[in-house]
């Protein structure tokens, strides 16, 4: 039966729209996983020497077991934004007489053969090789690799358990973000020394094997755990569950004054409103906000005056990235009915340009108080909302363009891949690198004054050009009209 699901698994990726018309993609996520693999090989390989040279007084094995926590926080973050369980189309199969438990083990098993669970092996087997041949006994290296492949699996069962739970609340990357920062914060104020525990935990079972059996025990206790909880929700009609719940109804009449677009606009925004993947993507707006926070708190980079238009692009223009990069996929799942009456295109994308130009004016003016930092950021931020409007809101419209994915709104909210491709990726070089290196290098050679008055005339520009740059845009959305609908139509 193993074998039959990983058959279909095959059918299912090759067949897909999804391998067919994004072959560029797949060829970036196979340059990239090379690069981390010969980095993470480069690093198993050097970080002997490194640790040698850094630390000549302590032993570098010890040292290295002592860092391990902060590794498992990362590799714990990292595979909670990233990485996904791997769950099958099930539905189907819950008709005919396979075994649930069967299903279920597979479901984690493969999960077991992830990238994720593949790449700290570049770091730690290198590592141990040089550690045996540096003169380390060769029973205890390889005790202590073994163990670590077993704790790369307890965080992989790990962060499936996390997943299960941040799925049912609003703010689903809440309880990572609690987790993480407890066991930071315990480890910090040295309440419970997670570095010296864990550290010494993993020498002693190096140095004696048989306390391998604790970590292989957390292991099945994790196994058993996902195995409880994915068996739990695999029912036929898991999903056929209604919830009753309160409609609020908002007063919307405000959005008349724009006109013939107005019912676009309310459109969009009890879209966002009553979704939960556009809810939590409409709260990142308060994280723009303070994300100017993260860098002017520190001297260093308010010495940076390039990075002023970096903060103040992305600040300003968040919600027109979260929001811009996924026209028109937001309405895929009923995009055909959409194209089906007889409205103007240049209605539909005009009540999102909008939107996008209200959130950054928003946006920057909650921002004001950046003034208390230096007069250049505020001065920096006006000239990126400018751009933004002007500018960054026709770009993601034409990247809209190019959009092949659909996008399923009632799917987990936070950190949700679907509907990502390769526009998604290309789309940054010109939202975000293109003006950031214009206004450093006119900042370089010139001076502040004609970096921020470049970045506003590039803005009043695209104001003043809206008509023709919106009719260019629309031609090209009619020319990819049926391309979407067919793309819509299909389980990516």
């Amino acid at each position: 039966m193993i074998k039959h699901f990983l058959n279909l698994q095959w059918k299912q990726y090759f067949r897909s729209s999804y391998w067919q018309k994004n072959m560029a993609i797949n060829i970036l996520m196979v340059f990239f996983a090379l690069y981390f693999m010969v980095s993470f090989a480069a690093l198993g390989f050097g970080l002997l020497f490194l640790l040698k040279e850094g630390f000549p007084d302590q032993d570098p094995f010890v040292l290295a077991n002592k860092y391990i926590f902060y590794w498992v926080i990362g590799d714990l973050l990292m595979r909670f934004f990233l990485q996904k369980l791997p769950v099958m189309s099930v539905k189907p199969l819950l008709t005919l007489p396979i075994k649930r438990s069967t299903v279920v083990n597979y479901v984690l098993g493969k999960s077991a053969l992830s990238f994720f669970n593949f790449l700290p092996l570049f770091a730690i087997i290198p590592f141990s090789i040089m550690l045996i041949r540096d003169g380390y006994a060769s029973p205890m290296i390889l005790t202590w690799m073994f163990t670590m492949i077993i704790l790369v699996l307890i965080i992989n069962f790990l962060n499936f358990i996390i997943e299960s739970f941040s799925a049912e609340s609003e703010f689903s990357f809440l309880p990572i973000l609690v987790i993480v920062s407890v066991l930071i914060g315990l480890n910090y104020f040295e309440i419970l020394p997670l570095t010296t525990l864990l550290g010494n935990g993993l020498i002693a079972v190096a140095n004696n094997s048989i306390f391998i059996l604790i970590p292989v025990l957390i292991l099945i206790i994790c196994y058993a755990f996902n195995f409880k909880l994915l068996r739990g929700k695999l029912f036929l009609d898991s999903s056929l569950q209604s919830k009753v719940s309160e409609v609020n109804a908002s007063d919307l009449s405000w959005t008349r004054r724009f006109g013939d677009i107005s019912p676009f606009m309310q459109l969009d925004l009890k879209l966002i409103w009553r979704n939960k993947r556009t809810k939590s993507m409409a709260m990142m707006m308060l994280f723009g906000i303070f994300y100017g926070l993260f860098f002017y708190t520190q001297k260093q980079f308010l010495e940076m005056e390039f990075m002023f238009a970096f903060v103040g692009i992305f600040s300003t223009g968040i919600f027109l990235i979260n929001f811009g990069q996924f026209i028109p996929a937001w309405d895929s799942g009923y995009y055909k009915l959409l194209m089906s009456q007889n409205i103007k295109y240049e209605q539909y994308l005009r009540s999102k340009i909008i939107l996008m130009t209200i959130s950054v004016i928003v946006i920057f003016i909650l921002g004001i108080p950046y003034v208390y930092f230096g007069y250049k950021i505020l001065i920096a931020h006006f000239a990126a909302a400018v751009y933004n409007i002007g500018v960054n809101t026709h770009v993601i419209l034409l990247g809209g363009a190019y959009n092949r994915k659909k996008i399923d709104l009632d799917k987990k909210a936070a950190f949700n891949y679907q509907g990502t491709g390769a526009v998604q990726w290309l789309i940054g070089i010109p939202l975000m690198l293109l003006p950031m290196a214009m206004f450093g290098l006119t900042n370089w050679l010139v001076g502040f004054e004609a970096a921020v008055a470049l970045l506003i005339i590039l803005g009043v520009l695209g104001i003043v050009f809206h008509k023709k740059l919106m009719k260019w845009i629309v031609k090209k959305f009619l020319n990819s009209k049926y391309k979407m609908i067919d793309a819509f139509s299909q389980d990516n």
